[in-house]
């Protein structure tokens, strides 16, 4: 007979999925929001998504299981990580949530093929590049409200680098302009300049609009590839070279070491791949980058390579929330 508890293990871990998809029902089906609106009871949520009882039950079932909802013999309600799911919460994930349940189940569907040609999984699955299919305005929108659901990280920074007595920092490839916009509150004696793909300048505008004003901040748009703007003294590069492969990160990072002066930083975050696999966040998404980007996570020595190769050193490394990582280089 097998050891039960290594088929307890197996079974665990292949119905990891079916928790996943669960979660993306409850977003898709906007079960947070209807609790919320005060449809708490499973007759009710079934008329509010048009769905059959008997399956809205068995979710909600498996949701109070999960520790989604707190439910009793009268109703429903949200617990913390089902306020969560709310899309009109503060720190909404339900972005994240569904994101992770369409574009990335289906790239992850692909996981053969992928592991055996080093080719995207999502490219196997949509015919095209995750970079590719973010060009289109809406997709792309969606795409950077799911990632600013999971930078939690990013407040982090502020008590890990001192950005006192630096004047410009410039995020590379800044998406949103979250990261730069937590920086900028942070410390208003700073300037910010934010450097991403044309479709990028409206969405990030409209963010540091919100969140510091105008003034205080420039966008520019251009590819990361052919250079990058100068004139700061801090650079930010916020889980960038997780999507790229080793000869477009030197590259990205050669240009960057032109830009930046003799006394200048570049920070990096990325997710850091343990020499003896003890945390296993990273490896999930080391392979998960290989499912949705074709890129990787790499370990420090891969990073001190990378930045040895760009006239750069890692001077340091600080743990951020959810196995994140800064590293602080500088010129070598």
């Amino acid at each position: 007979m097998p050891d039960q508890k290594a088929v307890r293990r197996v079974v665990d871990i292949i119905t990891g999925t079916w928790q996943a998809q669960a979660l993306y029902a409850a977003v898709a089906l906007r079960v947070a929001d209807h609790v919320t609106a005060g449809h708490t009871t499973d007759e009710a949520l079934a008329g509010k998504t048009r769905s059959d009882p008997d399956g809205i039950r068995r979710l909600t079932r498996l949701l109070t299981a999960m520790d989604i909802l707190d439910s009793t013999a009268t109703g429903h309600r949200l617990t913390a990580t089902g306020e969560l799911l709310r899309s009109d919460a503060p720190h909404s994930m339900s972005d994240l949530v569904r994101i992770y349940g369409e574009e990335f189940h289906r790239a992850w569907g692909a996981v053969v093929p992928a592991v055996q040609t080093g080719i995207s999984g999502f490219q196997h699955a949509f015919g095209m590049t995750l970079h590719t299919y973010l060009r289109d305005p809406e997709l792309g929108a969606k795409f950077q409200r799911a990632m600013n659901a999971g930078n939690v990280f990013f407040p982090d920074v502020l008590d890990a680098f001192d950005f006192g007595g630096h004047r410009t920092v410039v995020d590379v490839a800044g998406g949103s302009g979250a990261f730069l916009g937590t920086v900028l509150e942070r410390h208003p004696g700073l300037h910010g300049i934010l450097f991403d793909q044309p479709h990028m300048v409206p969405v990030a505008t409209a963010h540091l609009d919100a969140a510091v004003g105008s003034g205080r901040y420039e966008v520019r748009a251009g590819d990361i590839f052919e250079g990058v703007p100068g004139g700061g003294d801090v650079y930010l590069l916020s889980r960038v070279l997780q999507d790229w492969d080793d000869v477009r990160c030197a590259t990205l990072l050669l240009h960057i070491r032109a830009a930046m002066p003799a006394n200048g930083r570049l920070l990096i975050l990325e997710r850091v791949v343990p020499d003896h696999g003890e945390t296993l966040l990273p490896l999930l998404y080391d392979l998960h980058l290989l499912m949705a980007a074709g890129g990787r996570e790499r370990d420090l020595a891969g990073y001190r390579d990378l930045l040895s190769a760009a006239g750069l050193r890692l001077e340091s490394v600080h743990g951020l929330s959810l196995e994140t990582s800064l590293l602080v280089a500088a010129a070598a």
